[in-house]
């Protein structure tokens, strides 16, 4: 199978996706460390509602008291 050309994912330059680009996806040391400083940041965050007091976890069993 023959190596890709895909945009860098940080500076979308075009970067080898192979074996030879010790650095795959991205086309850099630079690139990469942009990346985890991104993910290490919360850049990458997904949107969640705020949960409500109401909400509880329906699978765990209710808290029992003394028998």
């Amino acid at each position: 199978m023959a190596d890709r050309i895909v945009p860098c994912p940080a500076c979308k330059a075009p970067t080898l996706y192979g074996p030879a680009n010790r650095w795959r996806p991205f086309c850099s040391a630079r690139c990469r460390g942009v990346d985890l400083g991104a993910w290490a940041n919360e850049n990458y965050r997904v949107a969640a509602a705020a949960p409500t007091d109401g909400d509880e976890d329906a699978s765990a069993p209710a808290p029992s008291g003394p028998h």
